[in-house]
């Protein structure tokens, strides 16, 4: 008798389980089986391209993506509007190495980082002095006066998490310009933030401290970075001769995209999921972050595709400005609180359309132990990973709010050939890999509707 008890008192557990397996099944296979992502994407990428904050191509996205979000029938299309900075990079860069003992002169290839201002039509001509960071130029202090400072700092190749190699380096990017400005120096080089040995220079956002004069910055490739190492060891007084026009413009109105499926139970529960629609200008957008935003429609396209209505608030959200000032996610944030709005939880897809492993996440334990309890969900389709912590950059701003973070965990051995790149196309994008990631957070906002987090 007391077997029979104990099997009653399962059986409630057992066809809860037994429905969520089931269900996240037809998830993958409606993603797999119907999904148009893959040409979504290649429009946002081939036919838009490239996707500044403030440009006419951002422009042109906001569009694109309201207006696959209305054909897909969701409840909600709209726009929240957005103040963007407006920084162009001009039409000429130059990164000269001038009078080698070696080589003579010769061209480094090279782009400007994002929001740099440039050297104008003078250019900028001074001896190098090469760095292995900020912490070493705050030691050299008034040595580096009127010379450009080489930040050559590698990612480092033994760390296997890629995105903590980039952490341990990048840091050199953001603040390196106003460091060195501190101490005098007219500019600063920048080796490229990959671990890879090639000719594609990474261009990224920096930082000027208001503090400090802004000086001109411009990354190099890592190949020219090694080689002009390389030439300082020989040669101590090399000069090299740099000129950019970048220029910061007049802020510009734009708009974060918002699609929305209302729940039937708990309505006032929002769970969002998101990419950032802006792009850097020297690619597509295509790993960064344009497949992020495509997989996040596609969540909300696949609860419509399977006649499913969510018990909670599903919402697709298209960030503006994540690459140059994250005023998207911040404004988000800023009207979801005056709002009054319960993000219980929110998605995040920004680390490339590769092939998706877990999901990491930040916040109380009890959220994310309940995350964790759907990992055996998630095995079946090779999603593994749930035990690291971490959301993303757009959601980050409601994590004053409770809001559960989550960010999806994709394989990120490779996301750095192309991160900040042209190389960065539609066509280095696994049509498989994508839709994986988007099933894999159509389960998870499944999971996160049915259940909640209590």
């Amino acid at each position: 008798m007391k077997k029979f008890t104990t099997l009653f008192a399962l059986l409630p557990f057992l066809l809860v389980a037994q429905s969520h397996e089931e269900n996240i099944k037809k998830i993958y296979d409606e993603t797999l089986t119907n999904s148009p992502i893959y040409e979504t994407l290649r429009v946002l990428c081939k036919d838009i391209g490239s996707r500044l904050s403030g440009s006419p191509e951002a422009a042109a996205a906001v569009e694109y993506t309201k207006q696959v979000m209305e054909s897909y029938d969701f409840d909600t299309v709209y726009l929240q509007p957005v103040m963007v900075p407006h920084w162009v990079r001009g039409s000429k860069e130059v990164a000269r190495v001038v009078n080698s003992d070696i080589f003579g002169n010769y061209d480094m290839i090279c782009t400007s980082l994002g929001n740099a201002i440039g050297t104008g039509e003078g250019g900028v001509l001074a001896e190098v002095i090469e760095v292995n960071g900020v912490e070493e130029v705050n030691q050299l202090g008034k040595k580096v006066e009127g010379k450009i400072v080489f930040y050559n700092r590698p990612m480092d190749p033994t760390l296997i998490q890629t995105f903590r190699a980039y952490g341990g380096a990048v840091g050199q990017r953001g603040s390196g310009a106003s460091e060195a400005a501190k101490f005098g120096a007219k500019a600063v080089i920048v080796r490229s933030m990959t671990n890879r040995h090639d000719d594609i220079p990474h261009t990224g956002s920096l930082r000027y401290n208001p503090d400090y004069p802004k000086i001109p910055a411009m990354a190099i490739s890592t190949n020219d970075a090694d080689k002009l190492s390389a030439l300082l060891k020989k040669q101590n007084d090399l000069k090299v001769y740099l000129e950019s026009y970048g220029q910061q413009l007049p802020d510009v109105l734009s708009y974060n995209v918002i699609g929305e499926i209302k729940g039937s139970e708990f309505s006032n529960e929002i769970i969002a999921v998101g990419g950032h629609l802006d792009s850097w200008d020297v690619g597509e957008g295509a790993h960064d972050d344009g497949g992020g935003c495509m997989q996040a429609i596609d969540v909300l396209r696949t609860f419509k595709a399977l006649n499913w209505k969510p018990k909670r608030t599903l919402r697709a959200v298209m960030w503006m400005n994540e690459e140059n000032g994250l005023r998207g996610g911040r404004e988000y944030a800023r009207v979801a609180k005056e709002k009054g709005e319960n993000h219980i939880a929110a998605i995040e897809s920004d680390a490339g359309s590769f092939l998706p492993l877990g999901f990491s996440s930040t916040g109380t334990e009890a959220q994310r132990a309940k995350l964790q309890s759907w990992k055996d969900y998630f095995t079946p389709y090779g999603v593994w990973q749930f035990d690291q912590s971490g959301g993303g950059a757009d959601i980050g701003p409601l994590k004053d709010q409770g809001t559960l973070l989550i960010g999806l965990r994709p394989n990120g051995q490779m996301y750095f050939n192309f991160h900040h790149t042209p190389a960065d196309v539609f066509e280095t994008v696994d049509k498989r890999e994508l839709e994986l990631g988007a099933a894999s957070m159509a389960a998870l906002m499944y999971l996160l509707s049915e259940e909640g987090l209590e």
